[in-house]
Order: structure tokens, then sequence, then C-alpha cells
């Protein structure tokens, strides 16, 4: 593949559903080649679901050969649990990507769909009949899970291909002392 194309590999994580998918982009034009969900048998120990998705992810990897990574970050719920559970699996599938040495970028629920229908607080429903308008197919979904491992991947691109840089983790400016500390020149 030239630098231009390429695979990402996009995936919404999870511990009793993982969704996971392959886009390839060649220049401009973007394909889906493979979009799915894996339900995970929850009456299994909690390690071995993980090892099921970093199995799952694994393999994607060595069949597809994505170059890069793009993971859904976990949003703050009510439950504590769940959050730390579904940290686990998202450890787990940055851990595999990393293992072969591929890059890895993290947005929030907020930034895909943001990306991908203009408005953050759009539905899933709403960001399946964009991802569907964008890659030009009809497609029946079961699971939201796979269609938004897809947007991951799709936001993905998008970010990548933005002249605006994403926000850095540089602290926010103060106020007045700061601006007028940054900015002596513009003192008078």
């Amino acid at each position: 593949m030239s630098e231009k194309n390429k695979i990402i590999l996009g995936v919404d994580p999870g511990t009793v559903i993982m969704g996971f998918a392959l886009l390839e982009v060649s220049g401009q034009t973007l394909r889906m080649l493979e979009m799915d969900s894996r339900r995970l048998n929850t009456k299994l120990e909690m390690f071995d679901r993980l090892k099921t998705v970093y199995e799952t992810i694994n393999g994607l990897i060595v069949k597809y050969r994505p170059q890069e990574l793009s993971i859904e970050a976990p949003f703050f719920g009510k439950n504590v649990q769940s959050m730390l559970k579904l940290g686990r699996a998202q450890g787990v599938v940055i851990a595999a990507a990393l293992q072969y040495g591929m890059p890895v970028t993290e947005y929030s629920p907020r930034r895909i769909k943001q990306a991908v229908t203009g408005n953050g607080n759009a539905t899933k429903e709403k960001v399946w009949d964009m991802l569907q308008h964008i890659l030009s197919f009809r497609h029946e979904l079961a699971k939201l899970d796979a269609s938004d491992a897809l947007a991951v991947a799709v936001c993905h691109h998008y970010m990548q291909q933005s002249p605006i840089p994403e926000k850095s983790n540089k602290k926010k400016s103060g106020g007045w002392a700061d601006f007028i500390k940054d900015n002596p020149q513009r003192i008078k």
C-alpha cells in the first residue's frame, strides 16, 4: 500500500459486546472491509472474556494488517464497576495493537458523533444513517456496537485530514493575568 492507502481498525470496546470495523482508505475513498460485533459469554470469568477480546483483535490485525487503531474512549457513567470493566477491555485492545507497533488514537463518543454527523449529540441511529451515506452503501445492522466501531474509524480518518489540529492537553488560560504574561508585546 502507498502512503495514502491504509487500513484503520476501529473498536468500540466492551466486556459484553465489542464492536469492530476495518476501514480501507485509498486517497479520499473510504471502503468498509468488515464490520461486526462480538458477544462475549457473560457466564465466563472476566479474565476469560478479556482473553477473547484480545484474541479477536489479534486475529483481525493478523488478517487485515491495519496500520492504525482508533478506539472509543469510555465515558463516565453512574456505575463505577462498569467503567472499570470497560477500561480493562479498552486496555486489552490497546495492548494488542501496541504489540504490532500500531499507533493508537482514542476519541470521545461526542467527538465521534461530531465528526460523522456534525452534531455531537446525534443519536446512534443518525450516526448509522450518515455512515451509510458517507460510504455509499445500504446495510442492515444487527448491533449498534458494530456501527459505533465504524464511526470511530471514519472519525479517525477525518481527524487526520483536518487542517485544524486536535486540542492539546495544554493548561487553559487563567484569564487576563495569563494573557498579559504570555503577550507582553500587546500591552501599551
